[in-house]
């Protein structure tokens, strides 16, 4: 049962401390970085939380309020000083996360026991930690978004001008660039980054608004002037690194503060989503390949399998990162009031499995991205079998050249068309479109003489110029103005 009032208390575990003989989540046993693990651990939020009462009691203490310099001293000591065995046997007696700390912080630091938590509520310590690990999580994905981008910008510049089949409606189109195709995954990255970059910016602290956000306790201890309390505000905000706090809040900040932060992580696994998916449909035509190791095994039965398993991954674990966006929607939609706590236990798993799980899949895709196999044989082949095709618009701007009617020559390409690509399904070693126009009396163009310049760089159009424009115009400014995280990217490919 959770005390009236307070947050909900994970329930201390006195079971085996054997680590296979308990449930642990995959994404922190084999996906996700250590770096987010870090940010998420109990470590660090507890971390934060003491952080937040020796930056309230420092504020307090400046603006007045009677708090010794030594109590500010002692937490200042002990700050990371957490004796988690402590907090396990306070929490069960207390059934309060937060008491449980505070009782365990006031035994590290004695001289601070009758100030610590002076006029606060728990979530003006739990919400603002759970604001600062949101910030800095953003923050390593940021990063991490760029070193993807890096590793896509080398890879488009390599490739930039090599012909390759585009798709609309998963059939054969025009042509365009294997470089080109990049570009589109970066651009995707791109607007994620925006959104990312513009939600750190308005991030606010929730600040120190009291049990109901009227800041009472704070203007009965400073005697009802309303312009300390307003200070010590600004000043904890300010030194926990936000600029500005939430104008009003209920006993919590606004959960639509949670669907923001979520939307744009559920964005960044979309980009990444496409992108696998575009890798495993290439890989499946054998143009382009994901990385495999030496000795990996692709299938324990069929040994000369190389399964796209990396982009497989991240379709998995983008699928349930967005299946998580909509759950802080739904979460904000019944706080009724100033607040009610079956945001909790849901948020508890829903922010830090997010963030993991977003880390986890752009290590993965730093790793695709660093070491893609292209195929330029293959994609030629495949360009041959659909060439034809695509030579049929300057085909018919010929007939109408040489006398003919345009929709007579668009009915007669439309037929020769339809039966070539039936022949090379029924087997044919080649397209021969061309030959059939040639043959055909009916037809006014040169078709042999269009074969004869039948060469795939002439249909890429201004895919190769664009890659060098995009690269030059969009992506340098943004690589050169952010520092590139030194990242393991095959630590994401653990199985």
């Amino acid at each position: 049962m959770t005390p009236q009032g307070g947050t909900e208390a994970d329930q201390p575990s006195d079971r085996s401390t054997d680590p296979l003989g308990r449930y642990a989540s995959p994404l922190a046993e084999r996906y996700a970085s250590e770096e987010m693990l870090a940010l998420w651990s109990p470590r660090t939020r507890h971390g934060l939380w003491r952080r937040i009462w020796l930056a309230l009691a420092e504020a307090e203490r400046a603006l007045g309020a009677d708090v010794p310099a030594d109590a500010v001293e002692a937490m200042r000591a002990h700050v990371d000083d957490i004796d988690f065995a402590a907090v396990r046997r306070y929490e069960r007696r207390f059934r309060h996360d937060v008491m449980a700390h505070v009782h365990a912080f006031a035994d590290a630091a004695p001289a601070a026991r009758r100030v610590i938590h002076l006029g606060a509520t728990s979530a003006d310590i739990t919400d603002n930690a759970d604001l600062v690990q949101m910030r800095d999580a953003l923050g390593i994905l940021r990063r991490e978004i760029v070193h993807v981008l890096r590793l896509l910008a080398r890879f488009a510049h390599q490739w930039r001008a090599e012909p390759a089949l585009a798709y609309t409606h998963l059939q054969p189109a025009q042509l365009t660039t294997v470089g080109k195709r990049a570009t589109l995954w970066m651009q995707d990255l791109l607007i994620d980054l925006g959104d990312l970059d513009h939600c750190v910016a308005t991030l606010p602290f929730r600040g120190i608004k009291g049990t109901t956000g009227t800041q009472g306790s704070y203007l009965a201890l400073f005697r009802g002037d309303h312009a300390r309390v307003r200070e010590l505000d600004r000043r904890v905000t300010q030194a926990m690194g936000f600029d500005t706090s939430q104008p009003v809040t209920g006993q919590t900040y606004s959960r639509k503060t949670d669907a923001r932060v979520l939307a744009v992580v559920a964005g960044i696994t979309a980009s990444a989503a496409k992108f696998s998916g575009d890798i495993r449909l290439l890989q499946a035509f054998g143009e382009m390949e994901e990385p495999f190791e030496e000795e990996q095994v692709g299938s324990s039965a069929m040994a000369y399998k190389r399964n796209p398993m990396r982009a497989e991954r991240i379709a998995a674990l983008a699928r349930f990162t967005q299946s998580l966006e909509p759950n802080a929607n739904q979460t904000h939609s019944v706080q009724y009031f100033e607040r009610t706590l079956d945001d909790s236990a849901n948020r508890r798993l829903v922010l830090p499995e997010s963030f993991l799980a977003a880390d986890a899949i752009l290590l993965l895709m730093a790793n695709i991205a660093g070491g893609l196999e292209v195929h330029p044989a293959r994609i030629r082949q495949r360009i041959d079998a659909e060439l034809p095709f695509m030579a049929t618009e300057e085909l018919i701007v010929e007939a109408v050249r040489a006398g003919g009617d345009r929709q007579a020559a668009h009915e007669t390409i439309r037929r020769h068309s339809i039966a070539a690509a039936r022949a090379l399904k029924d087997g044919a070693a080649r397209n021969d479109l061309l030959d059939r126009l040639a043959a055909d009396p009916d037809f006014p163009a040169d078709a042999a003489a269009i074969r004869r310049t039948l060469e795939p760089s002439r249909f890429i159009g201004r895919a190769a110029e664009q890659v060098d424009e995009f690269l030059d115009e969009v992506v340098a400014p943004i690589l050169a103005t952010r520092e590139e995280p030194m990242i393991d990217a095959r630590a994401g490919v653990r199985v």
